[in-house]
């Protein structure tokens, strides 16, 4: 029987890596060590007293939904880590509470996109930025970026390639897969491109806390009216507790309410409760102790790939990527890969999750391993580039 599912679900791509991860996950289990260098998420478990809380809600009964903007408590505690580490003023009301970044980024796409208008977004990047804006009928206008701007969108590329269907800009910072990070200039200057053409910008934040040697500024500081995605999945290191948060100009709010009402009526009411603990003293220290071990790790990793031969032209200030360049190799980044992980027991991410720039050769380290690990991962690959045949 023929099958009619919808043209949006067929446009929608999935992650090419999750075959490399198929396959990893296969060798895994038939005895092989495999590094995993693949997956976009902290080898660190959630804090302990995190869990502490989130075990103590569920012995408390709270298990029941919250209001769709989330635990009034939960929001005056974000926007007092606003207020501690910004030094910005956030009204709690203008905080939402999604399931995840990824709600955040279904609300804010809902509200902003009719169907066939855009957001420029930056190539490479994360996939589901554009995925979500097919689902809601509209689109990604890829840009091309490269080392000279840090792989980012600026206020110059928003000129050349806005048009009549762009209605907003979306930005990363620091970004999935490059780890770049936005100043404040560059945030003001690319603020002031898109108000000028009346769009909406839309920032992502949800790597803030994991910078090394600097901190990186919220848009907040430069554009009060620009929409921010945050979440407690990387620096809170919360991923399975599948809670974010999306922070608005105050005359969207009422909408983006009765859209999260219908959407998924509230964000996990245990999650929320738990992460109350995020903000205590002895969370932040544990927080930012695993910040100076992403540091080491970074500090190890990119000039160990560089010496092997990999182009990393721009050093990452952020996240826990390294998006390496593999043209000095030959061949594609897919085949590339799966050589790796078929010989050494390697697993990486080939750039064509991330767009179509200059993809084919292009490939993503998480070094979400510990140091050791690392250096294991490090002497396979230099082994198995002896064995590439490009």
């Amino acid at each position: 029987m023929t099958q009619h599912y919808s043209a949006r679900s067929r446009a929608i791509e999935p992650f090419h890596v999750m075959a490399l991860l198929a396959r990893a996950n296969e060798l895994q289990a038939a005895g092989h060590d495999v590094i995993h260098l693949e997956i976009g998420e902290p080898d660190f478990t959630t804090a302990a007293p995190i869990v502490a809380a989130g075990q103590a809600a569920l012995a408390a009964g709270h298990t029941r939904y919250t209001a769709a903007r989330g635990l009034p408590a939960l929001r005056e505690a974000i926007a007092g880590f606003y207020a501690q580490r910004y030094g910005l003023n956030i009204d709690p009301q203008r905080i939402l509470i999604t399931p995840g970044g990824s709600g955040a980024l279904l609300l804010a796409s809902s509200l902003l996109v009719d169907p066939g208008k855009h957001w420029l977004l930056a190539d490479p990047g994360y996939p589901c930025n554009r995925h979500f804006l097919r689902l809601v009928e509209g689109a990604a206008q890829l840009v091309p970026v490269g080392p000279d701007t840090s792989y980012q969108l600026t206020a110059g590329l928003v000129e050349r390639h806005w048009n009549q269907d762009s209605v907003g800009a979306l930005v990363a910072s620091p970004a999935n897969p490059t780890g770049t990070v936005l100043d404040r200039q560059q945030l003001a200057s690319l603020s002031q491109a898109v108000t000028a053409r009346q769009g909406h910008l839309v920032v992502d934040e949800i790597y803030h806390g994991l910078t090394y040697g600097m901190d990186a500024p919220s848009v907040l500081e430069v554009d009060d009216h620009a929409f921010v995605l945050n979440s407690f999945s990387k620096y809170f290191g919360m991923t399975g507790w599948r809670l974010g948060w999306l922070v608005a100009p105050p005359e969207a709010v009422a909408d983006l309410e009765k859209l999260a009402q219908n959407l998924y009526i509230s964000a996990p009411s245990m999650a929320q409760h738990a992460a109350l603990a995020c903000f205590e003293p002895q969370t932040l220290e544990i927080l930012e102790q695993r910040r100076q071990a992403f540091a080491r790790r970074r500090d190890f990793l990119l000039p160990a790939l560089r010496e092997l031969g990999f182009g990393i032209a721009v050093e990452p200030q952020g996240a826990f990527y390294l998006y390496a360049d593999i043209s000095a190799f030959g061949g594609d980044a897919f085949a590339f890969c799966q050589h790796f992980l078929e010989t050494e027991h390697v697993a990486f991410t080939p750039g064509l999750d991330f767009g179509r720039y200059q993809a084919g050769h292009h490939v993503r380290f998480a070094y979400t391993q510990d140091l050791p690990r690392l250096q294991q991962a490090v002497e396979r690959i230099e082994r198995g580039l002896r064995s590439w045949q490009g």
